[in-house]
């Protein structure tokens, strides 16, 4: 497990996996959101957003959170592993909520700076219909890739599979 796309409905916690995966494997970690966003919610333009990613995905080892639709089928030729965090929408929904009370009004950790976390109609909306207008994207997207998907559908799941990824050593660090 060298390069891992984690991928799901916004409030699933692609993030915070990411980064707890990140951290129990040393992987560099990448977000889509700082990839896409520039300060003040500004997309950054296309193609030198295209060249940043493509730029993380010529490195031998990452992991990339985000969905993204433009660019998935470049993440999913390189990738090795696929984390698909296929939670229902209600979880994901009251996610966003909690997400959104702990973040409001500053950017969270996983965001561009400038971008403080925000709520409105258009997001609750995409977030509503995220699973049924994104599952068969997903499931199209993957059904010729040859790498390992772990598709989990709640986070009871997730963490089970977390856990049983191997720690990496760190100099100075001891591992039980």
């Amino acid at each position: 497990m060298n390069r891992v796309l984690v991928i799901g409905s916004p409030g699933a916690g692609k993030s915070t996996l990411a980064h707890t995966l990140a951290g129990r494997t040393g992987l560099p970690l990448f977000h889509m959101d700082k990839l896409h966003w520039l300060p003040g919610w500004i997309e950054r333009d296309r193609n030198e957003a295209r060249g940043m990613v493509e730029a993380v995905l010529a490195q031998d080892r990452w992991i990339i959170d985000g969905n993204y639709g433009s660019t998935l089928p470049l993440r999913i030729k390189r990738a090795d592993t696929v984390v698909w965090l296929d939670y229902p929408t209600w979880l994901c929904l009251a996610r966003v909520f909690k997400r959104w009370w702990q973040y409001r009004g500053s950017a969270r950790p996983d965001m561009t700076e400038g971008c403080p976390e925000n709520l409105n109609l258009e997001f609750l909306l995409y977030v509503l219909s995220f699973r049924a207008a994104w599952y068969a994207r997903n499931a199209a997207a993957l059904a010729d890739f040859s790498g390992n998907v772990m598709r989990l559908s709640n986070p009871a799941q997730a963490d089970r599979w977390l856990a049983g990824v191997p720690s990496v050593p760190r100099a100075g660090v001891v591992h039980d």
